[in-house]
């Protein structure tokens, strides 16, 4: 059997997106960043994201009913690194927020984000597993080709390439 140090260590090497987790009650954004979050059905629309149970935010958004994902682009590391050390709603000052169909607030500046609505939550262990419906994505051209990764404790950038479409005559 592994242990639990063996296993954090393999993790550390599998990237993730970084994504801002939000909710708000009575008035007051709450959120967290996480990287296990990963698209689940296309028919409904649906996405899995895993909580930890100790997370400041985690009992709010499951009193909520509801969450945001943001996916964080890598011209937004300061702010990341903001949101990983902030507590509370301090989080959430020096961006600007936009609240869609369910009211969780969504980063302005992301890659793309998505509005959920909890259908159902699973054990996960140490996490809770929400699978959230999505009601309603943002997906905004500025930034669309960037994001940010978790690798290695630490935030790093993804390496895009343009490739061209090059015509060749008689092919």
């Amino acid at each position: 059997m592994i242990n639990s140090d063996d296993f954090r260590e393999a993790m550390q090497r599998f990237a993730g997106p970084v994504t801002a987790i939000t909710t708000i009650e009575n008035g007051i954004p709450s959120g967290l960043m996480a990287t296990a979050v990963c698209s689940l059905s296309a028919d409904p629309p649906s996405l899995i994201a895993c909580i930890n149970k100790t997370a400041s935010a985690h009992d709010t958004i499951l009193r909520q009913g509801f969450f945001g994902v943001s996916v964080l682009p890598d011209t937004l590391k300061a702010f990341a690194d903001h949101f990983a050390r902030a507590k509370g709603a301090d989080r959430f000052e020096g961006a600007l927020w936009i609240m869609q169909t369910t009211g969780a607030p969504l980063l302005a500046g992301s890659s793309v984000a998505f509005d959920c609505r909890i259908a159902q939550v699973h054990d996960g262990y140490s996490h809770s597993i929400l699978i959230g419906i999505i009601h309603d994505i943002l997906l905004p051209n500025e930034n669309a080709d960037k994001c940010l990764l978790w690798h290695r404790k630490g935030f790093v950038s993804v390496a895009t390439q343009a490739h061209e479409t090059k015509n060749v005559a008689g092919s």
